[in-house]
């Protein structure tokens, strides 16, 4: 059983996972669904509430917080008891284009020579991690939600705002990986 669940799962088995959450919330009575959520609903239970933004009942949406602590929880599971010990095997035409901006090394699951204290402290670093943590932070509280919350269970439950979202969140990251990726590695 432990080596059948190391072995990474096909889509055929794992989407269908992820889309039966759907139903399952909406037979529960949730219509909401996403990770970005939570930092409000954290905000709303530490800050005073004579701010606007977080005068809501967060206790409603207390299940949305469990299932971020089993995220994390699982992804903490599965890095130290379930990881394939396999190399991680990467498209050799990615392999060449990367090998381009000086990166090689797929010993883990992000490449050593972006993710790093020194990398980090760079200029190109500061402006990757930090300008780019950024730009999804204000990008997921400007559309109203992550991608998990409108790709998943707004595009389920036919919702507009969704589809939009969710449009825009695919042409960022073409446009991220296509034309500003390899200006900022170039």
């Amino acid at each position: 059983m432990m080596e059948w669940l190391k072995q990474p799962w096909p889509w055929y088995i794992a989407g269908p996972l992820v889309g039966l959450t759907v139903p399952v919330l909406l037979i529960l009575g949730n219509k909401h669904f996403g990770i970005s959520a939570n930092l409000r609903h954290a905000c709303a239970m530490c800050f005073p509430s004579d701010i606007k933004f977080f005068k809501y009942d967060y206790k409603k949406e207390f299940w949305n917080l469990f299932f971020v602590i089993g995220a994390f929880g699982g992804g903490i599971v599965a890095s130290l008891w379930l990881a394939n010990p396999q190399p991680i095997e990467v498209n050799a035409s990615l392999v060449a284009e990367l090998a381009g901006y000086g990166i090689n090394d797929y010993s883990s699951m992000v490449p050593q020579q972006l993710y790093n204290w020194d990398y980090l402290l760079s200029t190109k670093g500061v402006i990757m991690m930090v300008g780019g943590g950024f730009l999804v932070g204000f990008g997921s509280r400007y559309a109203g939600g992550c991608t998990s919350g409108h790709s998943i269970m707004g595009l389920s439950t036919l919702q507009w705002p969704s589809l939009v979202a969710t449009l825009s969140f695919m042409a960022g990251g073409f446009l991220m990986a296509n034309v500003l990726l390899p200006l900022i590695l170039g």
